[in-house]
């Protein structure tokens, strides 16, 4: 559900509530801790924190060197907590393949929905949090296997 309120708010206003962040942290982390042996979710999480840190320090340098601009302007503070918040999802491998691919969704939906949008700006945790919710929405019906194993 916080998941569809981030997509709504993101798309609607492009502002979000900042108590959903820590809301999707720790639903879906208690989700993957109980399909998960602790060590297991220990480093995952540490992987996935650290490509979050990783990604968002790519963003910045990219924000600062190429666009000459601050990272505010290209990269708002809603997507950066959203994507330490999805950290807490599933196991690295799983995250990263669900990670890329919902930054590829959020490509195509953006550039889909482009010319509908009154904002000049990507509502990226938007797309994202919307691309989570369907990944889960797949895993409880079955039609994903697993996403806490690889």
């Amino acid at each position: 559900m916080a998941l569809l309120m981030v997509f709504y708010q993101d798309m609607k206003e492009r502002l979000v509530y900042w108590f959903l962040f820590p809301i999707i942290a720790i639903c879906s982390g208690v989700l993957f801790y109980n399909n998960v042996m602790s060590e297991l979710f220990k480093t995952s999480l540490i992987i996935n924190v650290c490509f979050v840190i990783f990604l968002i320090f790519i963003v910045f340098a990219y924000s600062k060197l190429k666009l000459r601009t601050s990272i505010f302007d290209a990269f708002g503070l809603g997507d950066g907590l959203l994507f330490v918040a999805l950290a807490f999802t599933f196991s690295s491998i799983s995250f990263l393949v669900v990670f890329v691919f919902g930054l590829i969704f959020s490509l195509v939906m953006h550039l889909f929905l482009n010319n509908r949008s009154e904002h000049k700006n990507v509502p990226l945790a938007g797309y994202l949090s919307i691309f989570f919710a369907i990944t889960y929405m797949a895993h409880w019906l079955g039609i994903i296997k697993s996403v806490y194993n690889l």
